[in-house]
């Protein structure tokens, strides 16, 4: 298994003056002994292409690659039409900082702040993603939504809009037991979609059950720790990652051993 550390686990830090993403980036690969980042992009100070460059090239000094640029603020869908165009400009915009820091994926929300999607948000969403999908494949990265919040969490609307796009270079990032509709079936039914994972401290007590969900799928990318409480942040990161990597080394030893695990 490959893990990353998103850098919203250190938003309490970062809210506080405390950390910027180049101290993220010291702490994934010296703290946690990480060869990755997981990048929040309301971390990054700016999206001049000078700046994400001198970001590349601290990634680059420490040997890191991007698994996945996490964009807030550039939702597919919005009631309204003038923040539907705002939210598509920033899109592009993060699409394009994506091809600059060389991300493996991208996570866009899909909008809608209902769990029914109507047809115009369906259609619109899927030509959207499907134009992001192009922009993603040309450039060498995945991008897809999140169970985030809204429409998203039902399990369904992932299945439908996922199908709908039909692309390569498109998925989605499975927030783990993060669904408002199916909670108890969300996780194995999307997981199939997963090019990139959330794993929350209040999911680290079964862990072990999300896990051989992402198994069971063949699933190839990073377990993504992400942290919420804005609290004793490095401690709190440091227990969720040394939990997950106990949990799946204890599951292949039981695999290699035979024992079955549930």
């Amino acid at each position: 298994m490959k893990y990353s550390i998103a850098s919203y686990s250190f938003h309490g830090m970062f809210n506080e003056g405390k950390m910027d993403i180049f101290g993220y980036l010291e702490s994934v690969k010296y703290r946690y002994h990480l060869n990755n980042a997981d990048i929040w992009n309301m971390m990054l100070a700016s999206f001049d292409d000078d700046y994400l460059k001198k970001v590349k090239e601290a990634m680059d000094e420490k040997d890191l690659y991007l698994a996945n640029l996490c964009v807030d603020c550039a939702e597919v869908w919005d009631c309204n039409p003038e923040a539907r165009k705002k939210w598509y400009e920033n899109g592009l915009k993060n699409l394009k900082a994506a091809e600059i820091l060389g991300a493996k994926t991208v996570r866009i929300d899909m909008g809608g702040r209902d769990l029914d999607m109507s047809e115009e948000q369906f259609e619109y969403t899927v030509k959207r993603y499907r134009e992001y999908a192009d922009i993603a494949y040309n450039c060498g990265f995945m991008v897809g939504p999140e169970n985030h919040w809204g429409a998203s969490r039902v399990p369904e609307n992932i299945r439908k809009v996922f199908e709908a796009v039909d692309h390569p270079s498109f998925g989605i990032l499975l927030h783990f037991d993060n669904w408002d509709v199916d909670k108890e079936n969300g996780d194995q039914l999307c997981a199939k979609y997963a090019f990139h994972t959330h794993l929350a401290a209040w999911v680290i007590p079964y862990c072990e059950e999300k896990l051989q969900i992402l198994k069971d799928v063949g699933y190839k990318g990073h377990l993504g720790i992400e942290h919420h409480s804005s609290k004793n942040e490095y401690s709190q990161v440091a227990w969720q990652l040394a939990t997950a990597r106990n949990t799946w080394n204890a599951m292949k030893t039981c695999s290699e051993m035979g024992t079955v695990v549930l």
